[in-house]
């Protein structure tokens, strides 16, 4: 009777041994899977708050090009701008931006007096320009703008202006094969002056070819 009475107290105290193991166990599984959660639910958080700071680095970015790209049209002549605004409302350019807008006075494109014929001479500051087009190596645009001093009439100036600039778009596509369909032409006459007309030097000036370079 004695011995069955111990082996009685033995069995419950086995139980509760084992109960407290498991007990033990689940406690720790449970912590583990907490704390795995509490990573995972860590690690998007970390991840929305990336995307956030992403998303607000490229509209900084956005919002500074555009800024940056505004202060570059207001420093181009009031040509180029123009060349700019009409490129943009026929759709032919796709970034709507001005790659660059070179002058050639009578110091580096000459034509015979009253006349659309190129000097000879003239030819080598074209084809550097058309050097420099090449190296550019995209799809591009050109306005190529013809200027007169106020000697003559205006409307002989608007014609000579406009005979010009197709002069300088024949030669830019016949000797370095840029596509006339990529080109225009406009004529302004003497409607704008960098000089004063007053003179010959600032009369010199005032005859010009602009050639603005959009893309």
């Amino acid at each position: 009777m004695k011995t069955r009475h111990r082996n009685t107290l033995v069995m419950p105290l086995g139980i509760l041994f084992a109960a407290a193991t498991w007990g033990c166990a689940t406690t720790s599984s449970v912590d583990q899977k907490i704390a795995a959660a509490q990573a995972a639910s860590d690690k998007k958080i970390e991840s929305v708050e990336q995307q956030v700071e992403d998303l607000q680095e490229r509209q900084k970015k956005t919002e500074t090009a555009v800024q940056t790209q505004g202060q570059e049209i207001e420093k181009l002549s009031q040509t180029a701008q123009d060349a700019l605004k009409r490129a943009q409302e026929a759709g032919v350019i796709a970034k709507g931006k001005v790659v660059m807008q070179e002058s050639f006075s009578e110091d580096r494109i000459r034509f015979k007096t009253g006349s659309y014929e190129l000097v000879k001479d003239s030819k080598a500051a074209l084809d550097e320009f058309g050097a420099k087009l090449k190296g550019l190596d995209k799809s591009i645009y050109l306005e190529i703008q013809g200027h007169t001093d106020d000697t003559g009439s205006s409307q002989s100036n608007d014609m000579l202006g406009q005979q010009r600039a197709e002069a300088v778009r024949r030669y830019l596509s016949r000797e370095h094969k840029v596509p006339l369909g990529r080109m225009s032409t406009i004529s302004y006459g003497d409607t704008a002056p960098v000089e004063s007309n007053k003179n010959a030097k600032g009369r010199a000036k005032n005859r010009r070819v602009v050639i603005v370079v959009l893309e």
